[in-house]
């Protein structure tokens, strides 16, 4: 099957793993850039905003799809029930968001939950009825797209809810209102808790904490690649063996993202080894341009291919909502990112040329670079001047001459016990856990 634009789009394998209210922006995204029919993408918006709450929207999009100026009546119908629902929990949760809006009665509040809770039943006459309308108000909020104040009031509920899988459900709606309003720090923030909560011991059976994990890699894509240090958080996050074996059983498409941030992220070179290997292992399962360039390059050597799969990588890149952000600038449109990938990619294949030749061609470089023999040359002579490359350039028979290095043992050592502090850690905690079970027993 030829290639094309659709087939390097990953919505249908995303979307199942995401709140219907992220999908939104990836709709918005992919009509954008006209990658599918409007028509087809405007029945999709309203086949999801059915679900929700937000109503008006539906109906906006309803007339824009039918060119008509009425909205069917089973949405108005809809409308009126949903006015009239918001009402009725508005007035349930009134007394407890009353209490919240008084900054003098919040300052009573304590770190103890059985305390706030007796002091609001004896103080205010607010009790477990209350505190649920307030997470029912809250929920109904974030459906009908209200996202800041669903993100307040979920906060609020958290500090009086002695339910563990209801704040469960209500940090989860937090993190969805916090990458919906783009606050990428508070969001980074939700993301660690909700990965704490995950990670720990007391969390349901294995089989759902592996999909909660696998919800919160896809519901991170909107963060990593849009945080400042967000390329690196998901190097971080996907490369713990927990995660990667999630990964690698039930989402090998995300591998695309973890392969991206590994080749625009200097800092994490020394775990690169151990991503190519995965590389490896999932050769057969799952094919991405961006996945299969790091394997031309560092499994197969092959150069040619890795020249063609750049151009693929580029089209997969603008054409990817989470790493296809674009970026105004005057009269034009760019993406950051692209730029940033095509330079660190030929950075790859120079690196990894030059490692097994020791005089190689500058004509054949500049081909395998994908740049013109005069762009090749310059790029050549500037990283060997920024990286300190031991290299020199024959302009008389147009070559560039790799000077052979001797290893440093200082690097070497560094580099063989750079990983040793984690890898002590993770046996010490094996360790531990092995005898805390026993004990339990």
């Amino acid at each position: 099957m030829e290639e094309t634009k659709e087939n390097y789009d990953l919505t249908p394998r995303v979307a199942p793993n995401l709140d219907r209210h992220l999908v939104f922006p990836i709709l918005e995204f992919l009509q954008e850039r006209q990658l599918y029919p409007d028509e087809q993408i405007l029945k999709f918006k309203i086949e999801l905003l059915n679900k929700t709450n937000m109503v008006d929207y539906a109906m906006d999009i309803h007339k824009s799809l039918y060119h008509t100026e009425d909205a069917p009546q089973d949405m108005v119908e809809r409308r009126a029930e949903v006015v009239a629902r918001l009402k009725s929990l508005e007035e349930a949760a009134a007394p407890l968001v009353t209490f919240l809006l008084n900054p003098n009665a919040v300052q009573e509040l304590r770190a103890d939950k059985q305390y706030n809770l007796q002091m609001l039943k004896e103080r205010y006459q607010i009790g477990p009825d209350q505190i649920e309308a307030l997470y029912q108000y809250a929920k109904f909020q974030f459906e009908c797209g209200n996202y800041s104040g669903a993100a307040d009031y979920l906060y609020q509920y958290r500090t009086l809810c002695s339910n563990l899988e209801r704040s469960l459900s209500a940090l989860w709606g937090k993190l969805a209102s916090e990458i919906l309003m783009q606050n990428w720090d508070i969001a980074l923030e939700e993301l660690n808790r909700v990965k704490e909560i995950i990670d720990s011991k007391s969390f349901a059976s294995p089989l759902n904490q592996v999909q909660n994990r696998i919800w919160l890699m896809h519901w991170g894509l909107y963060i990593f690649f849009n945080h400042d240090n967000g390329r690196t958080q998901i190097i971080d996050l996907f490369i713990q063996d927990k995660y990667m074996n999630a990964i690698q059983t039930s989402a090998p498409h995300l591998l695309r993202y973890l392969a991206t941030a590994f080749i625009v992220n200097k800092r994490r070179r020394p775990q690169l080894k151990e991503f190519i290997k995965v590389i490896q292992q999932e050769h057969y399962s799952y094919k991405d341009p961006i996945v299969e360039f790091l394997a031309c390059v560092f499994v197969n050597y092959d150069f040619d291919g890795a020249q063609k799969k750049m151009k693929e990588c580029e089209e997969v890149i603008v054409n990817d909502p989470f790493l296809g952000k674009r970026v105004d600038d005057g009269n034009f449109s760019t993406v950051p990112l692209k730029d940033e990938f095509l330079e660190n990619a030929r950075l790859f294949i120079f690196e990894t040329y030059c490692r097994i030749h020791q005089r190689i061609d500058m004509g054949v470089l500049a081909e395998k670079l994908d740049l013109k023999y005069e762009e090749a040359e310059r790029w050549i002579v500037n990283l060997i001047r920024t990286s300190k490359l031991d290299a020199k350039i024959d302009s008389e028979s147009g070559t560039v001459i790799m000077e052979p290095t001797q290893p440093n043992v200082h690097e070497q050592l560094v580099n063989h016990t750079k990983a040793l502090s984690g890898r002590t850690y993770k046996l010490v905690t094996q360790l531990l856990e092995y005898s805390q079970g026993q004990a339990a027993r």
